[in-house]
């Protein structure tokens, strides 16, 4: 293992900023030092919610495995009949439209966290109130702890929603945090955010077991 992945310090903007953009050198695997195609895999440091690259060889290592680190899984499901309803999602009490959910296992519960131009922003979630929502949707129930979320997306008119890997929802907050400009964000966010979505609806699967809701 290189020592570096195992104590460099965690640095979420770094993190955010590299999920965002595509990188103008070939990166290597933060375990073994060797240089990764696109589309590498992702580890989760779980205790400091770090997102390291890594060879295939390196991350397998870590699939299945308790433990410091945990393989961010590849695959998207599209939720096309999730049950929220708009008196739900306000008991939340999230600023925007726009954010994920997923089992902490050193918090020990449901976080939230939504973009900014911050970067990714913490929110504490009613546990009652989480609590409807997975009796709603028992795919919930299956989320892998830490490294996989519920991704919503609430903005303007669309009720979009996804179990998506935890980089993939970093990627969403770096996008946000890379292009936002001035009070309302300024036209290129908004086309990366569509552009985001629109590859997210491209990439990802209907989840088995999921009924599509009727009105």
């Amino acid at each position: 293992m290189n020592p570096s992945a195992a104590t460099r310090p965690a640095n979420p903007i770094s993190m955010l900023q590299r999920l965002a953009r595509r990188p103008a050198e070939a990166e290597l695997c933060e375990f073994c030092s060797l240089t990764l195609p696109a589309g590498h895999r992702h580890v989760l440091e779980v205790a400091t919610r770090r997102i390291v690259c890594a060879c295939d060889g390196c991350a397998l290592r870590f699939d299945g495995v308790v433990g410091r680190w945990k393989l961010i899984p590849r695959d998207s499901y599209l939720l096309p009949g999730f049950r929220m309803t708009d008196a739900q999602w306000n008991s939340l009490s999230l600023p925007i439209a726009l954010a994920f959910f997923f089992h902490s296992t050193p918090a020990g519960r449901t976080v939230a966290m939504y973009p900014s131009p911050g970067g990714a922003t913490e929110s504490s979630v009613p546990v009652s109130n989480w609590a409807g929502i997975v009796e709603a949707n028992p795919v919930l129930g299956d989320m892998q702890a830490d490294v996989q979320a519920l991704l919503v997306n609430r903005l303007n008119d669309a009720r979009e929603y996804y179990l998506a890997p935890l980089d993939a929802c970093f990627e969403l907050a770096g996008l946000i945090r890379l292009h936002w400009r001035g009070f309302s964000g300024g036209d290129k966010v908004w086309e990366e955010l569509k552009g985001f979505f629109s590859r997210m609806q491209e990439n990802s699967r209907p989840a088995a077991g999921i009924e599509v809701a009727h009105a």
